[in-house]
């Protein structure tokens, strides 16, 4: 009798510590939902608001308005979007409680017809057409800032866009707090401006087309008021606050005179050099043969600021290389000179790049030189210790020729640097002098009247300037920097990297306020498996040299069959071959066949190896923190079973 009424006690308190467990449950749910409290355990908070956005929301003194859109009652709402839109109103939920009352948060829903619909067109949000859901439907998905006569909008908040939501919130929210937008100038020798081919053109030259500007300018512009800076100028505007040099070729000596005392002004200078741009190579008449595109550089400026670009040699890297596939069904090929920079080739110490962990560098050149006396200098970027400079020349050939005779320097190169302090000019004689050439085709020795005297040139910075280098001018163009695509009609721009985030924070940086920088560099988007870099570049390592000695041998086997037929060809009216040369020639067929055989079986296992530790991690990844709990849960199990029997 006491055990059947031990058993029903077991089971009544196991009953009751259930529903016990259940109503607490609900009840910490209810409160909590109230309160808005969340744990986020992320490692880089990505679901809690930044440093920079509050900073940003405790300085707002003027009433903001954020009219968030959703169309919550169309009828069969995908999943995936009635998620996000609950994780954009949590998130704005957040921007209210940390603004002090100066952020109020209106939802609308705009159904058909409605006042609700009438302002999101107003505000210039826009509604996606839903035609698999019926006809007639239309989604919208956006929100509105406002503050007194300015508004900006995110007409279509799409969910692939995720990692930059709080970016795109809180860089509105700044926006109409500053409406007056900081001046900054682009000179290039590429279209990155975009470029416009004029009607009367485009009836003579049929495949001309205008293009678009690259979509670095097009974030640029959302934010600082752009303007375009010719190559040949000679003054810079003293309105411009930073000045961005995209692969500048072929500078007259006075246009690094007006950069040099712009610089000594005080402006700032953020420079992507190259020693060959595969954009300019690319839009050339005819491919790259035998001359690869030309240099760019500052000449007089990088010799004076103490830090240059070797302008005929391109690094490779067999650390940081990418890895390619050229054809869907054929696997990633190596490619050392286009690297892959993780938080290893980052300075993690600087706001512009300290949360920046994946970037494309494409053929692209070192940075030699300590700097200039008086100026300090900070490499944001370096490549690994596994690194070698390569002619230009041999970009052209085989990525595996690059890596069968590679020779490592064994010590890291700089491949982005910052240099801050008093610049002194590079121009130590003034201003340089025109051309003799008279203008509009006078003759050079035409009488003219004396030129005004010229005004004398800055030899030193009175205050504390920056300039930041960079090597590589390809990573800038959208092929390699984002993804366009399409979602429910709506255009949209993802990155696939850090690219773009880099450029843009070097810029906030320099122009004066970084506080957007972390909000948007926090969330990566693709981050590669660092671990499985490494263990690729050891296994490459490791079968290299046999794969060089099996190259060598079958590249002499048909060195021997060359010299042999064409030996062969000049006796050819002859009667007789000598048995000794068809012998020959079949001996090194032989050797030809066994050595292709021994290179196919070697790549092969290389391909095996590298695929092993792939999966490796990967599985060891996916399956260890299940096997952990379930370890802990068998332990705890096998603990309370003692503690029975013992009872």
């Amino acid at each position: 009798m006491s055990t059947e009424k031990r058993t029903f006690d077991t089971y009544l308190y196991s009953i009751v510590g259930v529903v016990g467990m259940l109503v607490v449950l609900v009840a910490v749910n209810v409160l909590l939902s109230s309160a808005s409290v969340r744990l986020d355990c992320t490692q880089e908070h990505l679901y809690t608001l930044a440093d920079g956005t509050k900073q940003i929301l405790k300085e707002v003194d003027t009433p903001v308005t954020v009219r968030f859109y959703f169309s919550k009652d169309v009828p069969q709402m995908p999943p995936r979007l009635s998620t996000y839109a609950d994780r954009v109103q949590d998130l704005l939920k957040e921007y209210e409680q940390n603004a002090g009352g100066n952020l109020e948060v209106k939802k609308l829903n705009p159904t058909p017809d409605s006042d609700a619909e009438d302002s999101a067109n107003l505000d210039g949000v826009t509604g996606q057409p839903m035609g698999a859901l019926g006809a007639g439907d239309m989604l919208y998905l956006g929100l509105a800032v406002s503050c007194l006569d300015t508004t900006v909008a995110l007409p279509f908040l799409s969910p692939d866009r995720e990692d930059l939501l709080e970016y795109d919130i809180t860089r509105a929210i700044y926006r109409v707090q500053h409406a007056q937008k900081v001046k900054i100038g682009v000179l290039s020798s590429l279209p990155i401006m975009g470029r416009q081919v004029p009607p009367q053109m485009m009836m003579q030259m049929p495949n001309a087309s205008s293009q678009p500007p690259w979509q670095v300018i097009s974030e640029l512009k959302r934010d600082f008021d752009v303007v375009e800076v010719q190559p040949d100028v000679e003054t810079i505007d003293a309105d411009l606050k930073l000045l961005l040099l995209v692969h500048p070729k072929d500078l007259k000596d006075k246009t690094l005179y007006a950069i040099d005392q712009f610089v000594l002004r005080g402006g700032r200078v953020l420079a992507f050099l190259d020693p060959m741009s595969m954009v300019e190579a690319q839009s050339q008449q005819q491919p790259m043969q035998m001359m690869p595109p030309g240099a760019s550089s500052l000449g007089k400026l990088s010799e004076a600021w103490g830090v240059s670009i070797d302008t005929e040699k391109l690094v490779a890297d067999t650390e940081f290389m990418a890895r390619i596939r050229r054809r869907a069904d054929a696997p990633p090929e190596p490619m050392p000179m286009v690297l892959q920079l993780n938080s290893a080739a980052i300075d993690k110490n600087d706001p512009a790049t300290g949360q920046l962990d994946n970037l494309l560098f494409v053929f692209g050149g070192a940075l030699s030189g300590d700097g200039a006396t008086g100026l300090t200098k900070t490499v944001l970027l370096k490549t690994s210790e596994s690194v070698q400079l390569i002619e230009k020349f041999m970009a052209q050939g085989a990525p595996d020729r690059i890596l069968r005779d590679f020779k490592s320097l064994e010590v890291s190169q700089a491949l982005a640097v910052r240099l801050t302090g008093k610049f002194k000019t590079a121009f130590p004689d003034g201003k340089p002098k025109a051309d003799d050439a008279g203008k509009d085709g006078e003759p050079k020795d035409a009488p003219k009247e004396p030129p005004p005297p010229a005004a004398e040139g800055l030899k030193e910075a009175t205050a504390e300037s920056a300039v930041i280098l960079v090597a590589d001018s390809d990573m800038l163009f959208d092929n390699f920097c984002v993804e366009k695509g399409n979602f429910l009609g709506s255009q949209f721009v993802q990155p696939i990297n850090d690219n773009l985030a880099m450029v843009q924070n070097m810029v906030e940086q320099l122009s004066g306020d970084s506080r957007l920088i972390g909000i948007r560099s926090r969330g990566a988007i693709r981050r590669p498996l660092e671990a499985i870099g490494k263990l690729q570049a050891r296994a490459e390592r490791q079968w290299q040299d046999q794969i060089k000695s099996l190259e060598d041998e079958l590249q002499e086997a048909r060195t021997k069959i060359s010299e042999l037929q064409r030996a062969k060809g000049e006796d050819g009216d002859r009667a007789f071959i000598s048995q000794e040369t068809t012998e020959a020639i079949k001996k090194f067929r032989q050797k030809e066949g066994e050595a292709n055989k021994q290179l196919k079986l070697v790549r092969k296992q290389l391909r095996r190896d590298i695929d092993f530790l792939e999966n490796a991690v990967t599985w060891s990844n996916i399956l260890v923190m299940p096997a952990l709990v379930a370890l802990c849960g068998v332990v705890l199990a096998l603990v309370k079973r003692r503690k029975m029997v013992r009872k």
